[in-house]
């Protein structure tokens, strides 16, 4: 199910994880879930596939490409691709509307070493 400001999303949840408004399409991890560990979300029994640290993003519902993710009530940026119920919502499927994303990976190719033999930063 689909959610927007004044809706909310049925079924229970894990208390593992903190829905900060009701209209959130998102909940955030209380703590680490390891892979393998199985989640209530919106009443449906999710398997975490891959380690997910405190404080990520799993989506609560089926989210569209193109939707904008909500977070405290608010947009926090937009989908690249569609989220199931249950996936980690992070860089690889999401754009912040607002500002550039920067991840890690990114940082590190933009500064590759050049060719001068200087490898600092």
């Amino acid at each position: 199910m689909k959610t927007w400001a004044g809706e909310g999303i049925e079924g229970e949840t894990d208390n593992r994880l903190l829905v900060l408004a009701p209209e959130d399409n998102v909940a955030v991890l209380r703590e680490a879930i390891p892979a393998g560990e199985t989640l209530i979300v919106s009443g449906l029994e999710i398997t975490v596939t891959a380690y997910l640290g405190a404080g990520h993003k799993l989506a609560r519902c089926d989210i569209a490409t193109g939707d904008k993710i909500l977070k405290y009530g608010a947009p926090i940026g937009s989908t690249t691709r569609a989220i199931a119920t249950g996936d980690h919502v992070h860089l690889h499927n999401i754009k912040s509307d607002y500002t550039q994303s920067h991840s890690l990976d990114a940082a590190r190719k933009h500064h590759e070493p050049n060719k001068g033999g200087s490898d600092a930063f």
